[in-house]
């Protein structure tokens, strides 16, 4: 793992990736988190269809997965016929935005590339949900995998999670809880540019958290005050799992972008999963912000990014 260099020169961006900053800029949109989410939803998911296509034709699904209070709508993908490895799929957003269809392409493109299925989760958002919901979601859904996957074809004895940013938070919230419940362990999980703790005074908020990178650190600081419920006590550790004992866990793989205020968040976590001893593999993509994998249409680290941890996933599923 090498880190970008930390110098106080203009940092590099990579020539798609500017074209698709000034892109955002010139759609002048406002920032969700300052309006109804009546309103931020619907443009939020507007957005995302301009990066949702082309799509891998394969064989989906809808459906509902039992949860804690509701049936969960999910999405099953499946790149191929037979009895498949499955990887549970939790999507960004801060915990409060996106939804299946915003993270079709991504889902879709992982499913291609790691050879399993994909289950995505639509769990339940903040603020009207904070803590545990979605974590409770989450461990919901590796229990129907694990109860009737087998009747879709899915394998319950090889079962990964794998999210970006609030979703990484969740899958690596989810290791935990498996642990702390003494529940059987999954084979491993991705994290994708993860937000995992609650503090915004680390080096990269400092250098990309003020607005010339998309996402901002007075953004991340409303996020984690919804997913939270506006508590101001030390978090759960399953709310903020780079706070946990990461001993035990099974292997993971990260990535994280350059430009990026949550940056130092997969650097911490790989120097505490180093010190814990769990299996690890970190990549860093130079030049892009927070997001570029769903951005894979028009920048090639994305593509890459995703061929990356396709490779991963297919790994950890076929130890």
């Amino acid at each position: 793992m090498t880190a970008p260099a930390r110098t106080q020169d203009a940092p590099f961006v990579h020539p798609e990736m500017a074209k698709i900053i000034a892109w955002y800029a010139s759609l002048g949109l406002p920032d969700t988190t300052k309006i109804p989410l009546s309103e931020g939803r619907p443009i939020t998911n507007r957005v995302s269809t301009h990066w949702n296509w082309p799509k891998p034709d394969m064989e989906t699904v809808d459906l509902y997965v039992p949860g804690p209070t509701r049936g969960l709508p999910a999405r099953l993908y499946r790149p191929k016929p037979g009895k498949l490895p499955v990887l549970l799929y939790l999507h960004g957003g801060g915990w409060v935005f996106c939804d299946l269809d915003t993270h079709d392409r991504l889902m879709r493109l992982l499913a291609v590339e790691s050879g399993s299925a994909v289950l995505g989760l639509d769990y339940r958002l903040a603020p009207e949900h904070p803590f545990p919901a979605a974590h409770d979601d989450a461990l919901a859904a590796v229990s129907w995998i694990r109860s009737d996957g087998a009747a879709r074809g899915l394998d319950p004895a090889r079962i990964a999670v794998a999210g970006d940013s609030a979703g990484a938070n969740l899958a690596l919230g989810l290791l935990v809880g498996l642990r702390e419940r003494k529940l059987p362990q999954l084979q491993g999980g991705a994290l994708f540019y993860g937000c995992l703790a609650p503090d915004h005074d680390t080096d990269s908020h400092k250098r990309f958290g003020g607005g010339a990178y998309n996402l901002t650190t007075e953004r991340m600081r409303w996020f984690w005050n919804a997913w939270l419920g506006g508590k101001t006590t030390a978090p759960d550790i399953r709310a903020a799992p780079l706070l946990a004992d990461l001993a035990g866990l099974p292997r993971l793989y990260l990535n994280a972008a350059s430009l990026d205020p949550l940056l130092d968040d997969t650097l911490r976590l790989a120097e505490k999963l180093k010190a814990g001893k769990v299996p690890h593999k970190v990549d860093i993509y130079d030049g892009v912000i927070h997001g570029f994998m769903g951005m894979s249409r028009e920048l090639e680290p994305g593509r890459k990014a995703i061929a990356d941890a396709g490779r991963a996933i297919k790994e950890m599923l076929s130890a």
